[in-house]
């Protein structure tokens, strides 16, 4: 019994730390990797890696290949057209429904967000920063109250931040220029510009993710 209790925790430390990189953006899309290179770096065995695989393998976030390894699934560019144009809906809908609440717990939430993104930027942690990046634009969806849109934005949370550890990585990108269009959102949801908000929300997710929203 402990001896599978041990096993399945080395999984799920393997499962949990590959997903991380794929995440992160370490492991970028496209790369071909195998166990025994895995089971390295964590100091493992290859069974739960092996495991490990499986599960990501079954979420769809890679494709195994017997005897060659596992390949990184890449970001479709329709799932990244998609989810966007998701998160655009959810998050203009949210700010629609904030513009007649208090919004000052917000405001507070937004200054403390974006003194944090400015030090990472400075410190040049992109991991980091692609974190705070998803929270910041969560914050205000969770604000809203509506607690089937906040469950349905958090469902796109995975590929929202993977979406964002590419984006930071694909490079040359102007964190700083992220940051002023965080500050200019932040601005047009404080003062309740619905409209001006919804147009300068689809012109920052579509420079970021280098896409058209098409409909917009």
């Amino acid at each position: 019994m402990q001896l599978v209790s041990k096993t399945y925790s080395s999984a799920e430390q393997a499962y949990r730390e590959v997903k991380e990189r794929i995440l992160s953006g370490t492991l970028p899309g496209g790369e071909l990797i195998s166990e025994g290179e895995i089971a390295a770096a964590l100091g493992t065995s290859r069974t739960p890696v092996r495991e490990a695989f499986l599960r990501l393998e079954t979420e769809g976030w890679m494709k195994l290949y017997p005897k060659r390894g596992a390949l990184v699934v890449p970001i479709p560019p329709d799932e990244a057209e998609h989810v966007t144009y998701a998160r655009y809906v959810v998050e203009a809908a949210a700010v629609r429904a904030l513009a007649t609440t208090d919004r000052t717990a917000l405001t507070a939430m937004f200054r403390s967000s974006l003194d944090r993104q400015r030090e990472l930027a400075a410190a040049g942690d992109l991991d980091q920063f692609a974190l705070v990046d998803t929270d910041f634009h969560r914050s205000y969806v969770i604000a809203a109250g509506n607690p089937l849109l906040s469950s349905f934005y958090d469902s796109l949370r995975e590929r929202q931040r993977r979406m964002n550890s590419v984006a930071l990585r694909r490079g040359p990108i102007d964190i700083d220029r992220i940051i002023e269009q965080h500050t200019h959102l932040a601005g047009l949801i404080e003062a309740g510009e619905v409209e001006q908000f919804a147009t300068a929300l689809a012109e920052h997710l579509s420079g970021v993710h280098q896409l058209e929203l098409r409909g917009l």
